[in-house]
């Protein structure tokens, strides 16, 4: 599966890295990671709970950076398994300063996906995914934007990251957008009950 695409961040290019490099920032980005930390120089071990789906269960990875140009662009490699199954990738991301004082992130790469995670079809995987990672960019974002407040007027400035909710929300309205474009009525029925299925996690959520 090909991945890419490109985000602005309010911020300077060398904010935007020390962001980026953060791995108690990145585990606050996507709802359902339970850990991340830094296990030696530039590789990172983590636990994440991912559901897509009928597909759910808890992945364990590591990821390593390579092909350092600091402040400019990195090389992100990334292997996880789980009961669901396995994904591994690589990922190339390039900083770009703006002249207004934002940040052009370009990344691109190639994700292999297997076991039963493979199962639930390539067109929800690339829609979830894309979801995923723009809420992941968007939650960076407001991070470093909070950050950047805080060092202006050197004062603590709260944050606080999506909750898993809200998340399941939004890529529930990215799926209802995919099934309004799609002309095809099987990845619309498959849509459908993915929508259902976040939506009854949600209201369990809720009762709890």
């Amino acid at each position: 599966m090909k991945i890419e695409g490109e985000f602005i961040f309010n911020g300077t290019r060398e904010q935007v890295w020390e962001l980026v490099r953060d791995p108690e920032v990145l585990a606050t980005a996507l709802p359902g990671t339970q850990k991340l930390e830094l296990v030696g120089e530039n590789e990172y071990e983590g636990t994440m709970n991912v559901r897509i789906g009928p597909v759910a269960g808890v992945f364990t990875g590591r990821i390593s950076v390579a092909n350092e140009v600091l402040p400019e662009s990195f090389t992100m490699n990334v292997e996880g398994r789980g009961k669901p199954g396995f994904v591994e990738g690589t990922g190339d991301i390039h900083l770009i300063a703006q002249e207004d004082g934002t940040t052009l992130m370009q990344y691109d790469g190639d994700v292999q996906i297997g076991g039963r995670l493979a199962g639930v079809g390539q067109r929800l995987i690339d829609t979830v995914s894309k979801s995923m990672i723009r809420q992941g960019l968007e939650a960076l974002n407001s991070a470093l934007i909070a950050r950047v407040s805080a060092q202006t007027t050197d004062q603590e400035v709260a944050y606080t990251p999506p909750s898993e909710t809200e998340f399941a929300k939004a890529v529930a309205k990215d799926m209802v957008g995919e099934a309004i474009r799609s002309p095809n009525i099987v990845r619309i029925a498959l849509i459908v009950i993915f929508i259902l299925a976040i939506l009854f996690v949600i209201l369990m959520i809720t009762r709890g």
